[in-house]
């Protein structure tokens, strides 16, 4: 047995091997001492012909999921050898085979699981420039395929998905990029595989294959040569973990960057999109705030819906007018999700179902969930918007699977499928009559136990069974002497005596046999009726997808109705209009009605910049992100918080906003920062909205303050995108008037003497102080800190720093005449003075030492 162990696990050398011995999947050696430790098993040894005995640990093969789900959420991959005939029937060693490798990405058990969430496992492969990237979900059967162009672009998929497992081709490393330390901030495993998944020819024959294709183009996956190879891989990998034809994989699904609003992963993070940037919580986001659905494939998603903005107008405007006509249908809606709240996951049970891993109950909870199509279309059929409508024609009420399974499984089965009691009364003949056999042999059993107390007069003999000795009549030694010459000794335990009778022996065959029998017969009806549901994945996963859609748009459309949110006009003119508008998780986060609603008003032409001021602590990033979310919210098709909003769709949303040190890279809150202020200047078109906090208080003030100007420029005149620019340099509110498009705003604040009150509204103007030491005043600095911060600020006060932008100016003007001259006649001495003044720093020099330049240069010219 050991020998074959150890031949099976050079095989899965990566793996943890569960090896099924009897009852039990035990572990040898390496991997025993590995699981003992992360599943706090006990280490024992096993004989193996060694000199020393083999570390072993093991777990209940009934209760082995437990386990499994613990390793594989550690990052470990778990190997499953089974025994793959009956040991009855077995000659010499049972055969043993692994049926199933189970890694992060790969798991399909529903406890393992989020099921608000995919799991997601990538591919990725790098050739002549590019990266194909392919990501599939096998417990809902996503699988999707795309190619990008550069590092940061193939980031921002990776962070779209959050795989928890991805696998790479060694070609990745000829890119430059370090994958292991973006699986590490992910916790994703992350596994190397040979070039030979990722061969042209076997990707292409693999792909062809399982999707029942004749050509590429058929797939819509021609104009993805390098994504091709990424999804033949990971086809190629799948099938060789999972030991089976993934059948329930029916399509896949090519996509570009062009279809969706672009979100980096700062902006994902920033904005709280899916969980809070400090506890990675639900609880405090925006999908927190927009998800209540009543479907785990509906809040899947909703997920989706907010992770993928729409840039569709026609897209948006149809999810618009779903929402639309379901509040305007209450009770219809109402009604909706009440039926909604009875359908299961359909999605993964049809995965169980393909698997062969679905158990009685899991049909009957599918046979729930499908009897709720047939009112659900009902409903449906009474609305009039194309969306709703499509939806409708894509759910099949699937009556034929509903009467299949209503028929032939009992309405309360057990777990296993091999237990007996799944098929339903009446269904078939056979299952009829020898399950009458074996309720009627209880009662002969009761009835021959009966006799024998009687006729022997031994009043606590029983009858029991067990899987090794079949029945037997049971004594105790106080009544030993009262056994009949008839009985056959059977069994001696320390405190009784088992026996049988030829009349018992008879009603065992009869008993066991019948049970058997029925067991059997009722585990191939089991099957059959699985295997049905199986073949009609493909119906059932299209009906799944919009089940999954019209749960999304509901709850849309109820937390539109409870939140008071208006239907935003949507265009692609650009133009950002909002009045009242409100941050959608703040408010809901604070007493009702005590949020401060604020416009915002930005465009490609006269209001393109916004410049905001103000102290700490009075709302300008609650401010900011609530247009960013707004926005976005806005294209995934929800309405908004506001009285009014016109939204122009923007391509991406980019966020630079707080500071924090990336130690893991060695990176500095400043180097952090301009990493990201670098993407966002390099990849932001004129049709993208960036959100712009702070920009550079990381270093130096005069340093920070040229930093944040040079920005704004660049943003104004190279990008022209729609921005919002967070500063407390106040310096840069000079720019008003002087830059097309940049206006100054402020958040007012009321001064009661050494007091402020944030009055969180945002108004015209520039703010002249940031109220620092009243905001640390406010936050518990002592006493004695503040009183000498007044004095030092009073002092710093009378050489204000705001003179660094007159001195701006006044070089620019010289420099625009130094270049109206350039070309006349002049002398050495005009050369040398000319040369002198384009070299000078005006910023670096006191007054004194400019009078001193200037007094030489008046000489120079009077000489």
């Amino acid at each position: 047995m050991m020998q074959e162990y150890l031949k099976t696990k050079a095989e899965y050398e990566d793996c943890i091997l569960f090896y099924r011995l009897g009852d039990f999947y035990e572990m040898f050696f390496e991997d025993a001492k590995t699981a003992s430790r992360e599943l706090e098993l006990t280490l024992t040894g096993k004989a193996c012909g060694a000199e020393e005995r083999a570390p072993m640990c093991g777990v209940p093969f009934h209760a082995a999921d437990t386990y499994i789900n613990r390793l594989v959420q550690r990052g470990y991959k778990v190997a499953i050898c089974e025994q793959v005939e009956d040991p009855k029937e077995a000659k010499g060693l049972v055969k043993r085979e692994v049926i199933r490798v189970v890694t992060p990405g790969t798991n399909i058990d529903s406890l393992a699981l989020d099921e608000g969430s995919n799991n997601y496992i990538m591919s990725i492969v790098y050739n002549r420039g590019l990266f194909g990237v392919s990501t599939c979900d096998i417990s809902t059967a996503d699988f999707y395929l795309t190619e990008v162009d550069s590092i940061r672009k193939l980031i921002d998929e990776i962070y779209r998905f959050s795989p928890a497992e991805i696998i790479y081709s060694k070609t990745i490393f000829e890119s430059g990029i370090d994958i292991s330390e973006i699986s590490a901030k992910l916790e994703s495993s992350l596994s190397q595989l040979d070039e030979s998944f990722y061969d042209d020819t076997l990707s292409t024959r693999e792909i062809l294959t399982h999707f029942h294709a004749h050509s590429l183009e058929g797939l819509g996956l021609i104009d993805f040569p390098i994504g091709k190879l990424s999804a033949g891989g990971l086809l190629l990998y799948l099938k060789e973990t999972q030991k089976t034809e993934l059948a329930h994989l029916t399509h896949i699904t090519p996509y570009t960057n062009g279809k969706f609003m672009l979100l980096d992963n700062s902006t994902r993070r920033n904005l709280e999109l899916t969980e809070t940037m400090r506890d990675k919580q639900k609880r405090g986001s925006l999908l927190w705030v927009l998800d209540k659905t009543k479907t785990a494939m509906g809040a899947r998603q909703l997920k989706h819906f907010v992770e993928q903005p729409l840039i569709s107008v026609d897209e948006i405007i149809k999810r618009q007018d779903a929402i639309e006509e379901l509040n305007n249908s209450l009770i219809d809606r109402e009604e909706l999700r009440e039926y909604l709240s009875s359908v299961y996951d359909m999605e993964r049970l049809i995965t169980k179902i393909t698997y062969q891993s679905a158990n009685p109950r899991d049909l009957i909870a599918f046979k729930q969930s499908i009897g709720m199509l047939s009112p659900i279309k009902t409903i449906l059929t009474t609305f009039k918007c194309h969306q709703i409508q499509d939806i409708d024609s894509n759910i099949d009420d699937m009556k034929d699977l509903y009467k299949l399974i209503d028929e032939a499984i009992d309405d309360e089965p057990p777990i296993s499928s091999r237990d007996g009691d799944i098929i339903k009364l009446g269904f078939n003949e056979e299952v009829d009559r020898l399950r009458s056999a074996k309720i009627d042999g209880k009662q002969w059993l009761a009835d021959l136990e009966a006799k024998e107390r009687e006729k022997t007069g031994i009043k606590n003999l029983k009858i029991k069974f067990n899987k090794v000795f079949g029945f037997y009549l049971e004594v105790t030694n106080s009544y030993k002497d009262l056994v009949p010459d008839y009985y056959v000794r059977k069994q001696t335990l320390a405190n009784a005596e088992r026996y049988y009778t030829p009349e018992l022996k008879e009603l065992e065959d009869s008993i066991l046999g019948a049970e058997d029998r029925l067991n059997t017969i009722e585990y191939e009806f089991f099957k059959t009726v699985r295997d049905t549901i199986a073949a009609a994945v493909d119906r059932i996963q299209i009906t799944a997808k919009a089940v999954a859609l019209l749960d999304a748009l509901i709850s849309l459309a109820v937390v539109a109705e409870k939140n008071h949110y208006i239907r935003p006009v949507i265009n692609n003119r650009g133009a950002i209009d909002i009045k009242e508008g409100r941050h959608p998780v703040v408010e809901q986060m604070i007493e009702a009605n005590q949020f401060i609603s604020n416009d915002c008003e930005l465009d490609l032409d006269s209001n393109t910049i916004a410049i905001i001021t103000g102290p700490n602590m009075a709302g300008k990033s609650t401010y900011m992100r609530q247009v960013a979310l707004i926005v976005l919210m806005a294209q995934i098709g929800s309405f908004v918080p506001a009285s009014e909003a016109t939204i122009g769709v923007v391509d991406r949303i980019f966020t630079r906003v707080g500071a924090s040190d990336d130690l893991s890279t060695g990176q500095s809150t400043f180097m952090v920062e301009m990493n990201e202020v670098a993407n966002i200047l390099h990849n932001a078109t004129s049709k993208s909205l960036l959100i712009l906090d702070e920009i550079g208080r990381g270093t130096s003030t005069y340093d920070g303050l040229s930093i944040a100007w040079s920005v704004v420029e660049h943003i104004a005149y190279q990008i022209g995108a729609k921005s919002l620019f967070a500063t407390h340099y106040h310096e840069l509110t000079e720019l008003e008037g002087q830059i097309k498009g940049v206006h100054n705003y402020c958040i007012a604040v009321q001064e009661l003497g050494e007091d402020i009150i944030f009055l969180r509204k945002i108004i015209p103007g520039g703010a002249d102080q940031s109220y620092g030491i009243q905001v640390a005043r406010l936050a518990g600095l002592p006493e004695e800190v503040l009183t000498r911060a007044r004095t030092i600020v009073n002092s710093l006060n009378e050489n204000d720093i705001a003179a660094v932008s007159d001195r701006i100016a006044i070089r620019e003007q010289v420099e625009e005449k130094l270049r109206a001259i350039e070309g006349v006649k002049i002398s050495e001495d005009e050369a040398e003075i000319i040369a002198g003044l384009k070299n000078l720093e005006v910023t670096k020099i006191t007054p004194l030492e400019a009078m001193n330049i200037l007094y030489e240069y008046h000489n120079k010219v009077a000489e």
